[in-house]
């Protein structure tokens, strides 16, 4: 049952697409609501999700989770809620960060994660740190307003 890492390809879209969602309504449920809810179809695009790097996550050969990395920022990181508590966030994130300098790391790299996130808690076991909390429209959904916490990690 071990995690792998590897690159995005075109054909993982359904899969991370399905982990995104499931995910992100989880995400959204203690924070601003589930009906801010909106599709990784309709906000990959908009919100960069392909800005510079995205790699998987394969458990059992299976892809059941992502994340995105781009100017010194995970922009993007799910996992499908049957595989957490796996690894597979954990192992995505350490992915991440060991590319970082590679990728034009500026010395730190920085995420945001909703208030009421659990992933925070994975983050500040890795050594992130609060800099800053935001409200202001919801990333995907500018509709709703969220507050949003900016953790930083120096390399």
């Amino acid at each position: 049952m071990a995690v792998e890492i590897r690159e995005y390809r075109p054909a993982d879209w359904d899969a991370i697409a399905r982990a995104h969602d499931a995910a992100r309504l989880q995400e959204l449920a203690p924070s601003v609501g589930v009906e801010a809810f909106r599709p990784l179809a309709e906000t990959a695009k908009r919100e960069g999700l392909f800005d510079e790097q995205v790699w998987v996550a394969e458990l059992d050969g299976e892809v059941v989770g992502f994340v995105a990395y781009a100017h010194a920022e995970v922009t993007w990181m799910y996992v499908h809620p049957e595989s957490q508590q796996r690894g597979v966030g954990r192992a995505l994130l350490r992915h991440a960060l060991a590319h970082a300098d590679d990728l034009g790391g500026e010395g730190y790299v920085t995420v945001t994660v909703l208030d009421g996130n659990p992933a925070r808690k994975l983050y500040e076991s890795e050594g992130f740190r609060l800099v800053e909390t935001r409200r202001g429209g919801l990333a995907g959904n500018q509709d709703f307003a969220a507050t949003g916490h900016v953790l930083e990690r120096r390399l």
